[in-house]
């Protein structure tokens, strides 16, 4: 078995403490991801363990011939090399391989007739066999066409961003190491390619190590998380929903200031549980009987996070967009685009890179003037507007200072007062660090103030263009639920399938030449549409089977034993119900023994799944008998 080691490391950055003394190891098919808020050291972590920055103390260890791969959030680039020879640059033995192979056929290419060359060639053909080169050689090929990019001998230098950072990844997945790391994986990737590399990454034969903001794909891709707090560590086994479960209930055991943060991670929790499907109107049983249940786990206080800020008085226009469009360079980004915003509306933009969308955004934000059409704006339109770069950021001053430049204090809903130290805590900016100047943030702690600093002016109407970038997960569940009790609109452009599936209520779809179309329902569901029908045109041509008559194929009544199950499942339901509440009081009575309330956590999950396959049998039942 293949083990790295992390023992006793420490590492400072600037003034501050990231890690203390952690400890863990590194095992082989281990898929772990790194959780924290920004500037706790989750990219310190993995720059260390990759060997790029030094250690202050402590020692990694591992075993002999152990390899390692690491895709950086900003990856470096040799601007003048080809694409293929981009996704070969590295130090593993493969690759150093196929680079020796490479340059000997140029070689030979220049000397035909050269026996030297002719003979370190054949030898390299054997090593080559025995290493699996030739597949990793088309394999490369291959991702690099999945990632949509196609003209190998392009050099990187004329590519875009988006481009480079799909290079980069595709470069770390070939090397095929001991340990992938990976550092936002998913930025710049379309649903498309992300679903490719989820399926990817579950086949992967080493070991993972992963920061990503990306909770759907955590959710999938990991087996166990870390979690840095403070400069400690904490294991929790299995997914992003495990992780969830375990941290409320670590949280519920700890001092009573944390009691907010709780509930925070208790509505996350029942998120992802019901996920998208659960949302139908087919599974309202279902969100009924969790909800129950879930109730039973709900500490005593109940108490919300009030990030709930009133905003500056909405009237009933908000925007009214006639016949738009706007183009550049010839190329038309909006094409006669009419639609109306409402008040309180919950708006999703989605679609490719360069399709248009943040372009619509700074037309919203009068950023943008548009080419052709009318726009009508409400006279109370107060617009806040986040975008990708963090605008006018004086990186001199204190925290405290730059986000009183907005307001010293706001508004709730209940018309109380939060001052601008209070939201700073609400953000997780401890009080003790209002007087850090700005230079001395991590780049997501400036995106966290910077997204703060918006807030802070009450706007009724929220732009926000790719907010999860950049963002932790903890600081996206606080963002989520202010976002839940916002009383104006929020339009925002996003990739991240959780954070759209939360916030938004309906989208406007970016496609070719302008075209802008909308859809009511969550993003999940829309890509399942999609692949749906992807998979319906790919079988078109396929004969269909002779349909059966209505009469044969109508059902009349229950089969006996149908009818049998139906008359008891309301009971097992009960039942079942009972014996989940029961160990969920197991759960709460085992204290600070974290060791047995993991046992009890692992016997509800699994009798709550019985429950939920019991709730979907009585939903089948159930449509069955309506029909009748």
């Amino acid at each position: 078995m293949k083990l790295l080691t992390v023992e006793n490391v420490s590492k400072n950055y600037s003034d501050k403490q990231l890690f203390d003394e952690i400890s863990f190891s590194i095992t082989d098919n281990e898929r772990i991801g790194i959780i924290g808020i920004n500037g706790t050291g989750k990219s310190t972590l993995l720059k260390v363990i990759a060997g790029i920055e030094e250690l202050d103390s402590g020692q990694i260890t591992h075993s002999k011939g152990y390899t390692i791969s690491y895709l950086a959030q900003q990856p470096d680039f040799v601007e003048n090399n080809t694409v293929l020879e981009q996704v070969f640059h590295g130090d593993t033995p493969l690759i150093r391989l196929l680079k020796e192979y490479e340059e000997k056929m140029l070689l030979l290419d220049e000397n035909p007739l050269d026996e030297k060359v002719q003979n370190d060639l054949y030898s390299l053909q054997q090593r080559m066999d025995l290493m699996g080169a030739w597949e990793a050689n088309s394999n490369a090929k291959a991702v690099l066409t999945k990632f949509g990019i196609s003209d190998f001998s392009k050099e990187v230098g004329t590519l875009s961003g988006g481009q480079k950072k799909r290079i980069a990844l595709a470069q770390s997945l070939i090397q095929t190491p001991d340990l992938l790391i990976l550092d936002e994986p998913t930025n710049h990737l379309d649903f498309e390619t992300i679903n490719w590399l989820e399926d990817y990454l579950s086949k992967y034969n080493g070991a993972l190590l992963i920061v990503t903001h990306d909770r759907y794909f955590l959710d999938r891709v990991t087996n166990r998380i870390i979690e840095i707090d403070n400069g400690q560590i904490y294991n929790y086994q299995g997914n992003y929903g495990a992780f969830l479960e375990a941290k409320a209930l670590r949280i519920e055991q700890e001092a009573a200031s944390e009691q907010k943060m709780q509930n925070l991670y208790r509505r996350e929790l029942a998120w992802i549980r019901r996920g998208a499907k659960a949302r139908t109107t087919k599974q309202k049983a279902r969100i009924k009987r969790f909800d129950d249940l879930d109730q039973n786990m709900a500490s005593s206080t109940n108490e919300k996070v009030d990030l709930a800020i009133s905003g500056s008085r909405l009237g009933k226009k908000v925007f009214e967009l006639q016949h738009i469009s706007k183009s550049f360079d010839q190329n038309t980004l909006i094409k006669d685009f009419t639609f109306i915003i409402k008040p309180r509306d919950r708006i999703g933009i989605v679609g490719k890179n360069g399709s248009g969308k943040s372009t619509l955004l700074n037309i919203l934000a009068g950023n943008l003037k548009v080419d052709q059409g009318i726009i009508e704006v409400g006279q109370t339109v107060n617009v806040g507007y986040y975008t990708q770069e963090n605008k006018d950021m004086d990186l001199t001053k204190r925290m405290i200072e730059y986000i009183k430049e907005s307001a010293e204090a706001i508004h709730t809903t209940d018309g109380k007062f939060i001052s601008a130290a209070q939201m700073l805590e609400r953000f997780l900016f401890p009080s003790s660090t209002h007087g850090t100047p700005i230079h001395k943030l991590s780049g997501g702690e400036r995106r966290r103030l910077y997204l703060l600093k918006i807030l802070m002016k009450e706007p009724n109407v929220l732009l926000m263009d790719e907010p999860t970038n950049d963002l932790d997960t903890e600081t996206l569940t606080v963002l989520e639920d202010y976002l839940e009790d916002f009383p104006g609109v929020v339009i925002t452009v996003s990739h991240d399938r959780y954070f759209l599936d939360k916030i938004a209520e309906q989208l406007l779809i970016f496609e070719t030449a302008g075209e802008i179309k909308g859809y009511f329902g969550l993003y999940s569901e829309y890509l399942e549409d999609v692949l749906i029908k992807q998979e319906l045109s790919t079988t078109k041509n396929v004969i269909p089977d002779k349909p059966k008559t209505e009469e044969k194929t109508k059902k009349k009544k229950l089969s006996y034993n149908e009818q049998k199950e139906w008359d008891e499942i309301e009971s097992k339901i009960a039942e079942q119900e009972e014996k989940c509440a029961n160990l969920l009081n197991e759960i709460e009575s085992a204290g600070s023994d974290y060791q047995k309330a993991q046992q009890f956590m692992s016997e509800h999950e699994k009798e709550n799944k019985v429950l939920e396959q019991l709730i979907e049998r009585w939903s089948e039942l159930s449509d069955i008998v309506e029909n009748l």
